[in-house]
């Protein structure tokens, strides 16, 4: 595992982040760990999250796109963070976007927020975390119908390695087949699993027995792919 993956894990312990322990998830999951990227508030914190994201992405794409697209409300921090990241890491200057809840009928009217998008564009688009590929459906048609868009990819923080709505395959799968599009993960619940099962980190076994024991439980209901 790329160490840069071994950081980003440890970074979302540190940041709260990544939980482990016992948690209703909107589909009514009962899961034992909870990733939520809202934890993420600080300068510093944004920061680092901005470069875990450049790095992972120009890992599985290179260059080649010129926006990174964050949908409304969690990926716009997202989108911003890896965007300045991206330009101090690579050198390459790309532009960040977003869509808007609500068309702006004033000013710079319009469903986006940041860069506009015009013929020949290739965005990447950015989320924290996806289950269900909800966020997708909503925005995909959004940013095609902004012109001949090329929609290069998807890149998520965590993939958490369960059977998308479809039961199919995983989320990210899922999503791959329906839209025609690459998908990545900065690092997956089985990375995680790997790096923490009883390693201590800062004094604390975050991964114990037990906690292992749960997760496999968990996979084995709703994975899907052993992690």
């Amino acid at each position: 595992m790329e160490r840069y993956k071994q950081e980003f894990i440890e970074f979302m312990v540190d940041s709260n982040a990544l939980k482990f322990g016992s948690f209703t998830l909107k589909s009514g999951r009962q899961s034992p760990f909870f990733m939520n990227a809202g934890s993420y508030v600080t300068g510093a914190q944004l920061r680092k999250l901005g470069e875990y994201y450049a790095r992972a992405i120009h890992e599985n794409y290179g260059d080649d796109f010129d926006i990174l697209f964050g949908p409304a409300y969690k990926g716009i921090p997202l989108s911003v963070a890896a965007a300045m990241a991206y330009s101090e890491l690579y050198g390459k200057e790309v532009r960040y976007s977003s869509n808007r809840k609500e068309a702006k009928d004033h000013g710079e009217a319009g469903i986006l927020l940041g860069s506009g998008m015009k013929d020949g564009d290739r965005v990447v688009i950015i989320e924290d975390v996806t289950t269900s590929g909800k966020s997708i459906e909503e925005t995909f048609p959004i940013i095609k119908a902004q012109g001949n868009i090329e929609i290069k990819g998807l890149m998520v923080s965590l993939n958490r390695c369960e059977k998308g709505p479809a039961g199919k395959g995983s989320a990210l799968d899922e999503i791959r087949e329906r839209y025609g599009i690459e998908t990545a993960a900065i690092v997956t619940m089985k990375e995680v699993v790997e790096h923490l099962y009883n390693r201590p980190y800062k004094g604390q076994i975050y991964i114990d027995d037990a906690a292992k024991a749960a997760i496999d439980d968990y996979y084995r209901a709703y994975g899907a792919e052993q992690a």
